[in-house]
């Protein structure tokens, strides 16, 4: 009875065979997927710099708390040449007189109190740091979930194909008992015509399909950070977890996720900048030292002039610097620093009724394929034993080709249905969990 679809799923295969990529393909899981995405994906490693950055500004000495300290030297030569005339005595000539000259020092200054100013612009620095960690975070999730959907791409793609080589078996076998009724003398040669025909409508479809898969392959190497002509198989299937709670996720949603972690640090920022406005109507007390040291060496150009000086000392003390009025500035930071906090509020609460309508609309979906997965899942099962039925019905002479092609475009609908319904559970699941930030916890296990 699947004789003819055997012997013609056998041709198919060894006629995609015969350029012989498909010897040198990459086996691809998706836990390499991933790993390799993690490792070369360049938004990764562009928000790891930034994190970098970010890390290394906290220090003591960016949040003004340590002091400067700068050292100056100069030594400089000269020569001089110099005619003295007096209304008495002779004329003083003098020429080539050099003087060498060197002076050096260390200064400091250090702001001691500036209304805590420097405190607060190192808890700034900390704050932008978790920032920065978040930020990375939230890219990796991104990421890992588009390198989960593209892979899954990949998969949907290659079942649609096994799908239409399914079909296309179907036409193999039709033509092969068409053309045995016809030479038997109990058909006609329009019913091998309209065979081919329809044999060569379904290896159209197949090399579109293909194409459809080659560009599936070249955006997964894409956000794989690799050339994107690496050809490869995906080993792992579309499987569903049907397990995802929603109650769970929503509270996730609030607890972990990255977006809305990194805007409740923005509203600390907008917080940190109220408290550094109110420090600059602080006065500011800086301490100040310095040692110098001078020492010139000359030929006097007359008697007056000292041949050897030098001069070395320090000093210290300290300075304030009182704010009284500076055009209204403080006054306006302030305001503008309070309406940056509630502009940081209303953000906040607008990403987070985003997300939650985005989880219900992902939990809506992923409740609903779940439905019809199951159903579709039934209905492949009929297409493909009516089918079967039907091309052994035509080749007993007792249905038509047109009630044969019916079924056999029955069955591919149907198949591919539940491939798109699979894929669509899938990329709700994992828009679920991404939003509740547990994909990289699941991947991790």
């Amino acid at each position: 009875m699947f004789s003819y679809r055997a012997a013609a799923l056998a041709l198919i295969g060894l006629v995609l065979l015969l350029p012989g990529k498909a010897f040198s393909q990459e086996q691809l899981s998706l836990e390499q997927a991933i790993r390799i995405g993690l490792q070369n994906n360049y938004d990764i490693q562009i928000a790891g710099r930034q994190e970098a950055i970010s890390q290394n500004n906290v220090t003591l000495g960016n949040a003004g708390i340590l002091p400067n300290i700068d050292g100056r030297a100069s030594r400089t030569f000269s020569e001089n040449n110099s005619r003295q005339e007096f209304n008495t005595g002779p004329d003083r000539v003098r020429e080539g007189a050099s003087s060498n000259n060197i002076s050096y020092g260390v200064n400091l200054n250090w702001v001691i109190f500036d209304g805590l100013g420097m405190f607060i612009n190192l808890e700034r620095l900390k704050t932008l740091e978790k920032s920065g960690e978040l930020f990375t975070k939230q890219t990796v999730e991104n990421t890992v979930a588009d390198i989960i959907a593209s892979y899954y791409e990949v998969a949907r793609q290659s079942s649609k194909i096994k799908a239409i080589q399914d079909a296309i078996a179907i036409s193999e076998a039709r033509a092969e008992i068409a053309q045995a009724q016809y030479e038997v003398g109990v058909s006609a040669k329009v019913e091998i015509l309209r065979a081919q025909v329809d044999y060569n409508a379904d290896r159209s479809e197949l090399l579109l399909q293909e194409e459809v898969l080659q560009n599936a392959k070249i955006n997964l190497n894409q956000l794989l950070g690799r050339n994107p002509d690496i050809d490869f198989e995906v080993t792992d299937s579309i499987v569903v977890d049907e397990t995802v709670n929603y109650s769970l996720a929503a509270n996730n949603l609030q607890a972990a996720n990255p977006l809305l972690q990194r805007l409740q640090l923005e509203r600390q920022l907008a917080h940190l900048d109220i408290r550094s406005v109110r420090a600059r109507r602080f006065p500011t007390v800086t301490a100040q030292s310095a040692y110098n040291f001078s020492r010139s060496e000359a030929e006097p150009l007359n008697e007056f002039q000292a041949r050897f000086n030098q001069n070395r000392g320090y000093n210290y003390g300290l300075s304030l610097n009182v704010p009284i009025f500076n055009g209204f500035n403080l006054n306006r930071q302030a305001q503008n620093a309070r309406i940056n906090l509630e502009t940081a509020s209303l953000e906040l609460q607008r990403e987070e009724n985003r997300l939650q309508a985005d989880l219900a609309r992902a939990y809506s979906q992923y409740t609903n394929r779940l439905q019809l997965l199951e159903l579709e899942e039934s209905n492949v099962k009929l297409a493909q034993e009516n089918a079967e039925i039907a091309l052994e019905r035509y080749r007993l002479g007792i249905l038509t080709a047109i009630e044969l092609r019916e079924a056999q475009r029955n069955e591919l609908v149907a198949s591919n249905r539940l491939i798109d319904i699979q894929f669509q559970a899938k990329s709700a699941e994992i828009e679920l969990k991404r939003l509740s930030s547990t994909l990289l916890q699941e991947n991790q296990q």
